[in-house]
């Protein structure tokens, strides 16, 4: 995680409501320079409209946004500066369909002030092979890599990822993967969305479950919901049958049983509960 204390997003009391319905119901999040931070949470619960009035897109109706030390919803040259600063890879984009991969990056690259190399980002998401196929002819992975491409060929400071690898297979995730890492490590900041909770587990340093357009808890993947103390589960193979227990004291449990087989103890496993069992517990109690 960076170590870095300065803010990239501040969030204090944000609400949007459509009507009498809170999308967004008074949340507050810092996200500091150089994490990567990801927000999870059920359909509708307001991960995207969180995300797109950070992103300038959507209005809000109270509280305050900073990004980058910026109100993203202003307008005009200097609402223009700031998104030189940020990269956007929405969920799903139809732009220059008529373009082949290298022109589409390569005409994005000229948005901005300060591109990245155009064939250094399309090697970076594994397009090297259709650089010359037209956007319209790629797969739904490919147009997904596409898509990241044109998300960073600006250099931004700080990245948008919402759903990021949806339709990669798992070599290309895992490469996808290491990008971000690499991106992180220069000093992007990365705020994701994901409902791959393996990939919130592998990269962020921090994660947000929202729930009712609230956010329940903030922490590291590895300390969301007191996963560390959560009860083990223990599994073996006794009397030619599976045996299970839960408990909270798995070692004094590990002891009772190796001495009962008086040694190695067969087809045991331990099993805390992963990321995804946290988090489903999370929405389940809040809902």
């Amino acid at each position: 995680m960076s170590t870095n204390t300065k803010p990239a997003i501040e969030i204090t009391g944000l609400i949007k409501r459509y009507g009498q319905k809170a999308a967004v119901d008074g949340i507050d999040l810092t996200v500091y320079q150089g994490e990567i931070f990801a927000l999870l949470g059920p359909n509708g619960a307001g991960k995207t409209t969180t995300v797109e009035i950070l992103e300038g897109f959507r209005n809000l109706t109270g509280g305050k946004v900073s990004v980058l030390d910026f109100d993203p919803a202003t307008k005009g040259e200097a609402g223009r500066k700031w998104r030189n600063k940020i990269g956007i890879v929405l969920q799903s984009t139809t732009d220059a369909a008529d373009l082949s991969v290298q022109e589409t990056v390569e005409h994005f690259s000229h948005y901005y002030e300060n591109p990245r190399n155009v064939d250094e980002v399309i090697d970076e998401v594994g397009l090297r092979e259709k650089a010359k196929e037209l956007a319209r002819n790629l797969s739904g992975g490919q147009r997904r890599r596409l898509d990241v491409a044109l998300g960073i060929i600006g250099s931004p400071e700080l990245l948008f990822l919402d759903e990021p690898t949806t339709g990669f297979d798992p070599e290309a995730r895992r490469a996808f993967w290491d990008l971000l890492n690499k991106l992180r490590s220069e000093g992007t900041t990365i705020f994701l969305t994901t409902h791959y909770l393996d990939e919130a587990e592998a990269l962020a340093d921090r994660v947000g479950v929202i729930t009712a357009g609230k956010i329940i808890e903030i922490a590291t993947p590895a300390t969301l919901g007191d996963r560390g103390n959560a009860p083990a589960r223990i599994t073996w193979l006794e009397n030619d049958q599976m045996q299970e227990l839960e408990t909270s004291e798995p070692t004094a449990e590990l002891k009772k049983l190796s001495a009962r087989f008086n040694g190695e103890i067969p087809q045991l496993q331990v099993i805390r509960p992963n990321l995804e069992d946290i988090y489903l517990r999370m929405i389940g109690e809040n809902r």
